[in-house]
């Protein structure tokens, strides 16, 4: 089992930033794959990034790439998602999940585990 909590969410003006942070607590987090997925609503769950066990390979949606950097610390069991750039069409809530099995990192059926989410509005 993972538990993880989601945190640094919140209202923020178009071209700011904000830094989301994600908590695991449970199984050894350092051999984890992890991702961010947000969904606004009447949409549906979209990937935003995801990052391997060591932090060595990350992966992003191509209309985060530049604008979004996902990290890890292993010592702190946490994974961050760095929004910069911010837009509206970026609102959403962000959800952290954890990927034990295989599969595709873009997908959300390649994850076992996840928060509750975060609320990021981005206003204009």
């Amino acid at each position: 089992q993972v538990q993880l909590v989601e945190s640094g969410g919140g209202l923020v003006q178009a071209g700011g930033s904000l830094r989301l942070s994600c908590a695991a607590s449970g199984r050894a987090f350092s051999s984890t794959a992890m991702g961010w997925f947000r969904q606004a609503p009447g949409k549906e769950r979209e990937f935003v990034a995801a990052i391997n066990w060591s932090g060595g390979s990350t992966y992003y949606a191509d209309s985060m790439k530049g604008r979004f950097t996902i990290s890890r610390d292993n010592a702190k069991n946490t994974v961050y998602l760095q929004m910069n750039s911010l837009k509206p069409e970026d609102t959403a809530v962000y959800y952290c999940a954890a990927k034990v099995s295989g599969g595709r990192y873009y997908y959300t059926s390649s994850y076992d585990y996840w928060g509750q989410g975060t609320q990021v509005t981005v206003s204009s």
